[in-house]
């Protein structure tokens, strides 16, 4: 099996690997179970074979990449998941996206008007043929003359803000951690999830150019995102509320709950569109079940499902077809967020909330065909620390976005960020 797996790891290294599901491998998932479950009775003894399994990163990641994540038996595999550090997870899904190929005529030109920066990034992302993404796409804002990469990014940047932004309705920013979003369960009008499709794909390629655009996942949304079960601690930053109920309920004494004290039921109030509200039952006759020590896991276990795995799985099922859309095969959109933990996504969407060094930007900083000594060089350095001293953390964040690949930045561009 060690071999077998070895051999996999190295095709897909070489690119001869498809990315497709093949159900031959699903014996090797069999196997790993297999010697799992014996290295659960033999605890003093560590099997060799374990080690040359779960000690190697790539060996988990493939085994993650093709086991069932709706599965139960799926779960053990996620006790391992840690001996893949984050750059090794970082680098493997990093590969499930088509390499850019900047080839002369081929990339699709798409013009974005900033005052309807998400209505024409729609519709004209929409008209962009998916089979070219790997091309390249060139982004152009009416009316000012600046192009290329920089541009590009500054414009993933902007609509992942705008998108997310939960005056939007699009979605929720959780109360407990105003970063992480989840869809709004409630439905505002239908177009909504041709919306979500398009966040989808301006998340991917996010994560595909490296452009960290100031937002990070829930709980909630990851988990259904890697096909994970969602339970009552993953909404402790969506419904602080809710968790603590939940919470409650549990450590309640057994006692107490079976007095009916609390006079719960298998029901709940539910808001399918806005300011629509009804009353549904968890199960088949839930109205006259009683909540009791014996059932209340089994009622939060429903209560959760109700009110933030069914509001938002058709949302999120849209979402996921749009990241797929820019993999290079959709069907690895649910191995991809399998093979991350959440704080790695994090890293890679959000950044760290560390400022901006503006020492060690210099350090690494290509002039091309300039020298640090020439006088438009120490005019920049000169006022960007200017910048620097008076603005937020977020503008140092769009400023080092459009800086990082620039081909040509406009002036217009400078003196809108940096008010020189």
């Amino acid at each position: 099996m060690y071999d077998c797996l070895n051999k996999l790891y190295m095709s897909i290294l070489c690119g001869e690997f498809k990315w497709n599901y093949n159900p031959r491998w699903s014996y090797y998932h069999s196997i790993a179970k297999e010697v799992h479950s014996m290295s659960k009775i033999f605890k003093e003894k560590q099997l060799i074979l374990m080690d040359d399994i779960f000690q190697r990163s790539y060996m988990v990641a493939i085994l993650i990449m093709f086991s069932n994540a709706s599965d139960e038996n799926y779960q053990w595999l996620l006790e391992y998941k840690n001996s893949m550090d984050y750059d090794f997870r970082e680098s493997f899904v990093s590969n499930m996206f088509h390499g850019v190929q900047y080839t002369n005529g081929t990339r699709q030109r798409i013009l974005i008007d900033r005052s309807q920066l998400l209505t024409t990034s729609f519709d004209e992302f929409a008209c962009v043929n998916s089979k070219l993404h790997f091309n390249g796409i060139e982004v152009e804002f009416k009316g000012e003359m600046a192009t290329g990469s920089g541009v590009f990014r500054e414009w993933i940047f902007l609509v992942c803000q705008a998108l997310f932004d939960p005056d939007n309705s699009l979605f929720l920013a959780c109360p407990s951690d105003r970063r992480r979003f989840f869809p709004n369960p409630v439905t505002m009008d239908m177009r909504q999830l041709d919306y979500f499709t398009f966040s989808g794909r301006m998340v991917a390629l996010a994560l595909k150019y490296k452009v960290q655009v100031g937002i990070a996942f829930d709980s909630v949304f990851f988990k259904q995102l890697s096909g994970e079960v969602i339970s009552w601690e993953d909404i402790c930053y969506a419904d602080p509320f809710l968790y603590n109920s939940c919470k409650k309920i549990l450590e309640m004494d057994a006692d107490f709950v079976d007095s009916d004290v609390m006079a719960l039921t298998f029901v709940t109030e539910i808001e399918e569109f806005v300011g629509n509200k009804k009353i549904v039952e968890l199960c088949r006759g839930g109205s006259s079940i009683a909540v009791n020590s014996k059932n209340r896991e089994e009622y939060i276990k429903l209560l959760i499902h109700h009110s933030y795995v069914k509001p938002i799985s058709e949302k999120v099922a849209f979402f996921a077809r749009g990241f797929g859309e820019i993999l290079r095969e959709e069907p690895l959109q649910r191995i991809f967020f399998r093979c991350l933990e959440l704080k790695d996504l994090d890293l890679m969407l959000h950044g760290n909330d560390q400022a901006i060094s503006v020492k060690e930007w210099r350090v690494h900083t290509d002039y091309s065909g300039y020298e640090e000594s020439d006088e438009q060089i120490c005019w920049f350095w000169k006022d960007f620390l200017l910048y620097h001293l008076s603005c937020t953390s977020t503008r140092h964040r769009s400023l080092a976005i459009t800086c990082l690949h620039p081909i040509h930045a406009s002036m217009s561009w400078f003196f809108r960020n940096t008010h020189l």
